[in-house]
């Protein structure tokens, strides 16, 4: 079979070569299950089904990126919703929103430690001009590499740290 044949062999038939692709989609969908190239396979099928009636080349690549796109616009935030496809929070990520209290004072010119639910973290203020001393009440607000940004929470000192 010379490369001539194998070419029109190939351009003959475009509902095969759109079933692997769509093959193809669905394979990667299964290995990296983050609801991203299922919607092209779908595209590929419907490419799939207009190449079986004989509809031309450039129709089939319209359709296919037409229903891709639909389908990806349209129906990924319904899956993510029912699929519950969320991130988990790691450890760290947990303690945003979490009291604590200062157990070392923080101020601008160094960092200090609060204890949260019995552990002690590296601090700094969201507010570098703020000083919180020991005892002090704090809340995390978010997490910068590995410290803690806290933010004053009620006015209320616990004694015993």
């Amino acid at each position: 079979m010379s490369l001539e044949m194998g070419v029109g062999y190939i351009a003959g038939n475009w509902p095969v070569i759109w079933v692997i692709v769509a093959i193809i989609f669905g394979i990667i969908e299964a290995v990296t299950m983050g609801l991203a190239t299922i919607w092209f396979c779908g595209g590929a099928v419907a490419a799939a089904l207009v190449a079986m009636i004989g509809a031309p080349v450039g129709v089939q690549f319209a359709l296919f990126f037409i229903v891709s796109i639909v389908l990806l616009y349209f129906t990924r935030p319904i899956a993510q919703r029912k699929l519950n496809v969320s991130v988990e929070k790691t450890n760290s990520d947990a303690l945003i929103g979490k009291i604590g209290f200062v157990t070392e004072s923080i101020n601008a010119f160094s960092m200090g430690q609060v204890k949260i639910e019995g552990k002690e973290w590296t601090a700094i203020a969201e507010n570098r001009e703020l000083v919180l001393d020991k005892g002090a009440k704090v809340t995390v607000c978010r997490i910068e590499g590995v410290k803690l940004v806290v933010v004053p929470a009620l006015e209320q000192k616990e004694d015993n740290i």
